[in-house]
């Protein structure tokens, strides 16, 4: 095992392979309190990459219910529960967050799922992982829309009440894809080294020709996003459509284009790039990238299950309206400080976030223009002041993509009208 560094959780780890970065990565961010589960990111990747026979398992973009819902079912408990069976009762973080990129979520003082050494067998010698069984793997939706918590009566108002910041009864939506991990569980499992990470993005890809559908890639990966395809008798996975990330798409005109599952996003949750990269594995500072605004400045996005080690280069915007020690189990100690910045969001996060999803195109730097102070109010004790600011997108030649501002423009439509009756 080689020692490498993993920022996300603020140390040193053991790895199977020595580190390597790529020129830029592959990142998103996903803001999981505007998802409504409408799952056209869904039926976008089915309809494009996992309609052919043998594929019908295959769903490399899903939306999930948490904290029931699961696929395949049970994934992040199961590999969670190994987890503390390697090493009980030290799951958990020391240290305080920091401005430190190295580590700044404090450090994890648990085993991830490359040091987990005692619970390795000989037929996963590498990487502490399980194989689910075709049960799991059958239901994509179980337990949709299913909540937890208080129970109501029926026919019954809540004579209690629920407000923000947490709710009595609650659930949320999870979409995924596969999150192009800086150290790749699938990677470091794969005996036949048919899996790599395209030096030029960090796009995690696996070599069908070299691939013998051993599955040691669906063990390991705890996300549980490579697939065994039977009729083939190869593994397969996102390729995060790789094509348009290479502007190589008819309608990218050479610039690149997010993806297939981005690109169909009703509820305007995700945005997705290619940030630089520093030797170490760190970000390279760039200030004004949407993407490393959100995770290194704003720090409202944070990494899914940072402890399982992968790095994982998939970012969330956590809910605000879940029990927080749920919250930080999934996405680590940043939650309490991510969310109090989302709900009283400053002048330039707010601007930000008129990004997500206003085009397909990626977007490499934004540009704030202030604009009139249009609105001032008191929300939960604490003083809002909003600013009519315009955000302008920059592609990858520097060209504007877009402008929008922060005020929705309102349209009136006249008292008649083509069909009015």
């Amino acid at each position: 095992m080689a020692k490498v560094h993993n920022w996300q959780i603020g140390r040193e780890m053991n790895y199977p392979y020595e580190a390597a970065f790529p020129r830029q990565q592959f990142a998103f961010v996903f803001n999981i309190n505007r998802c409504i589960a409408c799952q056209s990111c869904t039926m976008a990747c089915k309809s494009t990459w996992t309609f052919n026979k043998g594929q019908e398992h295959m769903w490399w973009a899903n939306v999930e219910t948490k904290p029931y819902g699961g696929y395949p079912q049970s994934w992040d408990v199961k590999t969670l529960e190994l987890l503390e069976k390697a090493n009980p009762g030290n799951q958990h973080w020391s240290g305080k967050l920091s401005a430190d990129p190295k580590k700044p979520y404090g450090r994890f003082d648990g085993q991830t799922i490359f040091e987990a050494e005692k619970m390795l067998t000989p037929d996963s010698a590498r990487v502490l992982g399980y194989l689910p069984s075709d049960e799991e793997w059958n239901s994509p939706n179980i337990y949709e829309d299913n909540p937890v918590g208080k129970k109501g009566v029926r026919d019954q108002l809540d004579k209690t009440g629920v407000e923000l910041p947490e709710h009595k009864t609650w659930f949320f939506y999870l979409a995924r894809i596969c999150n192009h991990c800086s150290y790749p569980a699938c990677l470091a499992a794969c005996p036949r080294k048919a899996i790599y990470k395209r030096p030029e993005d960090g796009i995690v890809l696996i070599d069908q020709e070299q691939c013998r559908g051993y599955r040691k890639c669906v063990e390991a990966c705890p996300y549980k996003k490579t697939m065994y395809r039977g009729n083939t008798r190869v593994s397969e996975k996102c390729i995060a459509c790789y094509p348009r990330i290479e502007g190589k798409d008819p309608e990218s005109r050479g610039q690149p284009m997010e993806t297939r599952c981005m690109t169909a996003c009703i509820g305007q949750i995700r945005m997705q790039g290619l940030v630089k990269m520093n030797r170490d594995g760190t970000w390279a500072e760039e200030r004004y990238h949407p993407l490393y605004y959100l995770v290194h400045v704003a720090k409202v996005a944070l990494p899914l299950y940072p402890q399982f080690g992968t790095e994982p280069n998939g970012y969330y915007i956590p809910p605000r309206w879940v029990p927080r020690d749920y919250l930080k189990q999934m996405f680590g100690p940043g939650v309490d400080e991510a969310i109090e910045r989302y709900s009283y969001p400053d002048r330039e996060l707010l601007a930000v976030l008129q990004l997500f999803r206003r085009s397909n195109r990626i977007i490499f730097r934004y540009e704030i223009k202030e604009g009139p102070k249009i609105y001032e109010a008191t929300l939960r004790g604490r003083k809002i002041t909003l600013y009519n600011d315009t955000v302008i997108a920059y592609g990858q030649d520097g060209k504007e993509i877009f402008r929008t501002t922060v005020e929705e423009p309102l349209h009136v439509r006249p008292a008649k009208h083509a069909n009015s009756i």
